[in-house]
Parts: C-alpha cells; structure tokens; sequence
C-alpha cells in the first residue's frame, strides 16, 4: 500500500513540473477582439499629408514665436478714447480723494523683442509733475566741481564723506537722484555701493547717463526732468495732476510719444521697436487707451468743464 501512495505522489509531482504549453487559437483574425488586432494608420492622400505638413509647420513657429516678443506686443482689441473723454470717465473714479494724492499715469506699449537693448531717457515735461528733486553729487572734495554743487543747490556732495553718508544711511537717503563725476568712477566702484543704490535706481552709470564731466550742466538737465524706462515692453510714468486741464496733459502727452519714438529711431540699426498703443489711467482708475483725439464725443463735454477744480 504504501509503494502505491509513493507512485501517486511521484506521478502528482511530475505533472506539476511539467509546462504547460500555449494553445495554438485557431480562431480567425478577422472575428479577433478590436484590442487584440494591430492598426496602422493610414498614409492618406497626398492633400492630406500636405495638410498634416502645414499643421506642424504653423505649431511649430507658433511655439517659436511665443517667447520672442511680450505679451504687450499685441494691441488691445478694447475701444479708444479721446484726450477729453479718458479725463471725463478718470475724473470720475477719483471723486472723493485728495486731489494732491491723484495723478495721471500714462502707458506706451512697444512691440519688441525679449531680452533686447532697453530704451531708457530723462525727459523734461512741458507741464513737470513734482518739483521735489533732490541732487547729491559724487565730486573731489574742494574741486571746481564741488563749487558747481554747491552753487547749484545739491542736497549733498563730496566723495568719502557722501560714501560715508550712505553707508550709514542706507534706507533715509536726503537725495532722489545721484550723479557723479567722471574722475570719481573708479572711486564709486571701489567703494561697493550696488547693494544700496542699485535697488533704489541711484547707481551712476554710463547708461544712465547720470556719470558727466560737466557738474552744473547736469544738474541743470536733471531738475525738473522724470525718467523714464522700458520694462517688459512697456513704459509707465506719471504724466500729470489730475488738475492739470486737458490741454496740459495733452502736450506732455505728446512730448513723451515723441521722445520715445525718437528713441526708437535711434536704435532702429540695433532694434527694432514700434510703439503701438497709448493707455491713460490714473491713481484709483481703469485703463483707457487713447485714439489720438482731443475733444469728447459729447458735444455738451467742452474741454473747459474738465479745468476746473474737483
């Protein structure tokens, strides 16, 4: 009995190692599960490759052409507005301010290509805005140049000792604008001031041409005049009080299109960039680009109603 139970199992045990081999379906391909069957797509027509072709074609350059420019290079499709017609509706949204604490904002969108040159100017408004400029110079100590500064009203100057004054002042400067003389260049780098005045726009440079031989000439140009940068394909400035009459703002309007698209000039060898649209806003208002115009549409809103004061 028991060499019988030893023949079961070693028989048990055989059949388990054995492997099972794959059966052979006989079932036709054309009755086979969807899954199961293998699809190529089709070539198509030659129109239809064609197609396909200019499809990834325009993707292609799409992608390419998405990153070049900013988003600002594209014009809004809203509608435009008049000089006096933008004042109108400005006016309105700053009822109950301090007229003091109100201003005008203008912006130009330029279409230009990313990481290109930066246009950058100081401009000298027919009607300035504020006439709170305060000048310090960076000038030898007992130089004709010091002299300049002085004479001429600077708040502070000198070379170690304005260094000094920094250093130790770093967030109450008594200055809002810094230029230096050509002879103290090297000074000023020594000195390691970027941390400071980089951040609040002070830094002299070449490019801003805030570093001159000539002191008083200088400082005879920056007063009175605003400075303006191109940041992310569009420039941004207060342009006005919102007392100023539409006829003031107009003509600091058009001042500053017209330094910019001389500016635009000038790079054209380097750059190209066109200015495309011009949008007025003010402290507490909305945006209204502008068509150029000067009176309202409404012929009851005459230009001397918006002279008045609020």
């Amino acid at each position: 009995m028991a060499s019988a139970n030893q023949c079961i199992a070693s028989l048990a045990r055989l059949s388990l190692s054995v492997s099972k081999r794959p059966v052979q379906s006989t079932l036709p391909r054309f009755l086979a599960p969807s899954i199961v069957q293998t699809r190529c797509k089709s070539a198509g027509s030659t129109a239809m490759q064609k197609r396909e072709r200019d499809k990834a074609k325009l993707k292609k350059k799409k992608k390419q052409n998405r990153h070049k420019e900013y988003k600002y290079a594209t014009p809004s499709q809203e509608e435009r507005y008049s000089i006096c017609d933008a004042m109108r509706y400005l006016r309105a949204f700053e009822v109950g301010r301090p007229p003091s604490s109100a201003t005008y904002e203008v912006a130009l969108k330029i279409r230009t290509p990313k990481n290109s040159l930066v246009l950058r100017d100081r401009i000298r408004l027919p009607y300035p805005i504020k006439n709170d400029t305060r000048i310090a110079v960076i000038c030898k100590e007992g130089s004709g140049s010091m002299h300049d500064a002085r004479a001429m009203g600077a708040v502070a100057f000198g070379e170690e000792s304005l260094f000094e004054l920094i250093k130790a002042n770093p967030n109450k400067l008594p200055f809002n604008r810094l230029i230096c003389h050509v002879d103290c260049e090297p000074a000023l780098k020594k000195a390691g001031l970027g941390r400071i005045l980089g951040p609040k726009g002070l830094m002299p440079s070449l490019k801003t041409n805030t570093i001159t031989k000539s002191v008083g000439a200088m400082m005879r140009d920056m007063a009175g005049a605003e400075s303006y940068r191109e940041r992310i394909g569009a420039i941004r400035m207060p342009i006005g009080n919102i007392q100023f009459t539409p006829k003031m703002l107009s003509e600091n309007i058009k001042a500053l299109v017209t330094a910019v698209r001389e500016g635009t000039m000038r790079m054209e060898d380097k750059v190209k960039k066109d200015l495309i649209e011009v949008v007025l806003s003010s402290t507490s208002g909305p945006g209204f680009s502008l068509n150029g115009a000067f009176n309202s549409t409404d012929e009851k809103v005459k230009p001397e109603y918006l002279s008045t004061a609020m």
